[in-house]
């Protein structure tokens, strides 16, 4: 009975909304807004539309075997005749994405948790500044700089002695088979990494900073060390949001085009499981072929190359939103 009076008071005593002044002005802005808002969606629909239009060619023609054939032949010959399965592109982009991310997460883990939990609040500044500066370097520039300086240190340095690591272990050994030239998936995907690097570290160190205090105190009042506290409170909350950045860095990593064109070689569409033989992805397939296709079919599948791009890195940034966004509502730490 004391429960129900004071749910009924607390209704009575609730702030009701106040009526919105309907304004001519505000109509005018109301509608101005949601005309933006409506011609971004257009934009983005016909944008999805135009891309199936121009490659339903192909997409007719193929099928399902654009996806699953791994022969590349824009001319017809008498022996080979036109046809275009984009498997090499596909693989090249899967494998230097997923080394990319392997090799970038752990890095912008470990920096996070240093710049939040570690470093003084004025070197945590810095360390932040320098590392999102890499953000605003063009994809050009790390090209160039891939060309000229990487290649050469993966051809000289790191492609060497991985195979002396390597090449004795059955499995392992099948990743490095081939001479090093530099110019390769492994190049590819460093380069990648360096780039992803910066958009999983400032996403994981908001991630971070958004654990709740009490989850951390508490522990430290039992008696946790500093290390227990951040893999039994900070890690455990922050997991989704941290998968939710690694998704990110993986859709940009897939997108990127300039940088991975400049370094991987872009000279074989035969699938190896070695990283140190060159390869496409379907960024640079469609950058170094898009000028040459010359005839409808081909310029339709180039196309198709895209829509697939599209459709992929999309999927990958709407998972992020919602893995981070989570995380930032605190139902990880809820649910754990």
């Amino acid at each position: 009975m004391v429960l129900l009076q004071k749910l009924k008071l607390s209704k009575e005593t609730s702030p009701r909304r106040l009526p919105l002044i309907k304004d001519p002005g505000d109509r005018v802005f109301s509608v101005i807004i949601g005309s933006a808002s409506a011609f971004v969606i257009l934009l983005l629909s016909a944008f999805v539309l135009l891309l199936f239009y121009d490659s339903l060619e192909s997409i007719q023609r193929f099928g399902f075997k654009f996806f699953s054939g791994s022969d590349w032949n824009p001319v017809e010959t008498e022996l080979n005749p036109i046809s275009f399965g984009a498997l090499p592109f596909i693989f090249g982009t899967i494998v230097t994405s997923v080394v990319a991310l392997i090799l970038a997460t752990p890095l912008a883990i470990g920096s996070a948790l240093f710049i939040v939990e570690y470093a003084p609040l004025w070197l945590g500044k810095i360390v932040s500044f320098i590392i999102e500066l890499l953000v605003a370097i063009p994809s050009v520039a790390y090209g160039i700089w891939g060309l000229f300086v990487l290649v050469p240190f993966m051809r000289s340095t790191i492609e060497p002695a991985l195979q002396t690591l390597l090449e004795p272990i059955p499995l392992l050994g099948k990743l490095v088979e081939g001479p090093p030239i530099g110019q390769d998936l492994l190049t590819g995907s460093v380069i990648l990494a360096i780039m992803i690097l910066p958009t999983i570290l400032s996403v994981s160190r908001e991630i971070i900073k958004n654990v709740p205090r009490l989850q951390k105190e508490g522990m430290l009042a039992l008696g946790a060390t500093k290390w227990e506290v951040l893999i039994g409170a900070v890690l455990p909350y922050a997991r989704g949001g941290i998968v939710g950045a690694a998704m990110l860095g993986l859709a940009r990593a897939i997108g990127e085009t300039m940088a991975v064109t400049m370094v991987i070689g872009n000279s074989t569409t035969k699938i190896s499981p070695s990283l140190l033989t060159p390869g496409y992805t379907i960024a640079s397939a469609i950058a170094n072929q898009f000028t040459e296709a010359d005839s409808s079919i081909y310029f339709s599948a180039i196309v198709e190359l895209g829509l697939l791009l599209l459709v992929v890195a999309s999927a990958f940034n709407i998972l992020a939103h919602i893995l981070t966004q989570y995380i930032l509502k605190g139902g990880d730490a809820r649910h754990a």
